[in-house]
């Protein structure tokens, strides 16, 4: 892994290079056309599958109210992961390594338009992660199988639409409504409050938090 002189590179049209090894440092660059590409036939299969379990045709709303709850699940996950992972304080220099490769990268460049979705790498084990956890409590310990899927189905796409969203927030004009709001909420996370404005799709869970600036 490559170490980070702390100097000012938000500006180097030339991306950080993280790895010696070209063939690690390819899987640090994504188009978000790949993450569309990745994602959405897997939130589409996953509602597929969530449609064809016997007891969600008897059941028909398990799914649209499933899939609802995950799209609404994937809210406050995106503010605690981006607070707590992608922000965590690192106590020593092989955290302060790991900081940086995991997320300090994008803010020492925050243009870097192959650095602003999730690179599979990390977006697939982190999936697996979840799915898992969802299977567990939700099919497990409340013994409700037929919901994981829909559930699952929409934290996905809530998750591409966060990383879409937070690409826009980089490269598109975004000039009214909501969207500028949202442009410039994540614009004054990186050059004005990097330690508050953590949601990326949405503000709420920054005002529930106390991480909304007065």
């Amino acid at each position: 892994m490559m170490n980070h002189n702390q100097i000012d590179t938000s500006k180097d049209p030339e991306p950080i290079r993280l790895f010696k090894s070209d063939f690690l440092e390819f899987f640090t660059h994504i188009s978000p056309i790949t993450v569309v590409i990745i994602w959405l036939p897997v939130v589409i299969f996953l509602l597929y599958y969530g449609t064809i379990d016997p007891l969600n045709q008897e059941l028909w709303w398990v799914v649209p109210v499933g899939f609802i709850t995950g799209l609404l699940l994937w809210t406050p996950s995106e503010y605690l992961l981006h607070r707590f992972l992608f922000h965590f304080k690192a106590k020593n220099p092989w955290q302060e390594r790991l900081s940086f490769l995991f997320h300090g990268v994008h803010h020492a460049q925050p243009q870097c338009k192959t650095r602003l979705v999730m690179p599979p790498a990390v977006s697939i084990p982190m999936a697996l992660l979840f799915y898992g956890l969802f299977y567990v409590v939700i099919g497990v310990l409340f013994r409700s199988p037929h919901w994981v899927n829909p559930i699952v189905a929409g934290f996905m796409l809530g998750y591409l639409i966060y990383d879409i969203t937070h690409y826009a927030t980089h490269h598109f004009p975004m000039k009214s409504g909501y969207l500028k709001f949202l442009k410039r909420y994540h614009m004054q996370h990186h050059y004005k409050t990097p330690n508050q404005r953590f949601g990326v799709s949405t503000a709420i869970w920054d005002k529930i938090f106390g991480t909304y600036p007065d």
